[in-house]
């Protein structure tokens, strides 16, 4: 693994974190992780720090995995970790171009990290898969790597109360073999979804969780909203964000 100076340093951070929390990680199928070569790494989403975890896999499996994050963010201090750690900045307005530069860094042999729901799961199940982690890979001919965490939205998710103290929390990761691209890319993603599923079922299995806990989904016994529950959270959030921006632009 090329030595990246900051990368290394945030990394040593992450692991001070989740050693001041007491997180107990529990990572199974890291050898899925490739070695070298490119590879898109498809993650399930329900926390706001998640990318952290993912950071960790990497790291214990020789990579440093490269983020797409939001455009707007690469101003200022953030925008120069981003750069120094090659994260792919998503600009929704130049969607294509944003695009073009993950295919680009996977054809450099880099692992870049795609959320395929796209944003946090409300539900704490598996959204609709967007397509762009099974485009990616057929344009790129590199592989998906699925893989999914359970137990972060135990830290900080939306609607729940942050919890950042010292909690000893287990987080499990699930990685899963690499899945060789093929057209078309609704079918790939398909496939993609149901490796994922069959994941967070293993992540789950043998998991401690309460009945009526916030963050154990309705399925299992939880509060957290349902699917469907969550779509029409989700709906209303996006006209509230609507709303502000129109405030904002008068």
């Amino acid at each position: 693994m090329t030595r990246e100076p900051v990368f290394d340093v945030l990394t040593g951070l992450v692991r001070a974190i989740f050693w001041a929390q007491g997180l107990k990680i529990d990572i199974a199928g890291g050898e899925n992780i490739p070695r070298s070569g490119g590879a898109v790494l498809a993650v399930n989403h329900t926390a706001y720090l998640d990318f952290m975890e993912v950071g960790l896999v990497g790291r214990e499996s020789g990579r440093n995995v490269r983020y797409m994050m939001k455009a707007e963010l690469e101003h200022g201090i953030v925008g120069w970790l981003m750069k120094q750690c090659k994260a792919i900045g998503v600009d929704r307005t130049a969607g294509a171009e944003s695009y073009a530069r993950a295919v680009a860094a996977l054809r450099d042999g880099e692992i870049v990290v795609v959320y395929p729901e796209a944003t946090i799961s409300r539900s704490f199940e598996l959204k609709e898969f967007k397509s762009g982690a099974a485009r990616m890979a057929i344009e790129a001919d590199v592989p998906i790597i699925p893989m999914t965490i359970w137990g972060a939205q135990r830290i900080w998710t939306k609607d729940i109360p942050k919890q950042l103290g010292r909690h000893n929390f287990p987080i499990n990761i699930r990685v899963g073999e690499p899945i060789a691209p093929f057209e078309p890319a609704d079918d790939l993603t398909t496939e993609l979804r149901s490796r994922m599923e069959k994941l967070l079922d293993a992540a789950q299995r043998d998991y401690e969780m309460p009945q009526g806990a916030r963050w154990v989904p309705a399925r299992l016994g939880g509060t957290a909203p349902t699917p469907e529950q969550a779509k029409v959270l989700e709906r209303e959030e996006l006209e509230r964000r609507r709303a502000k921006a129109a405030r904002t632009q008068r």
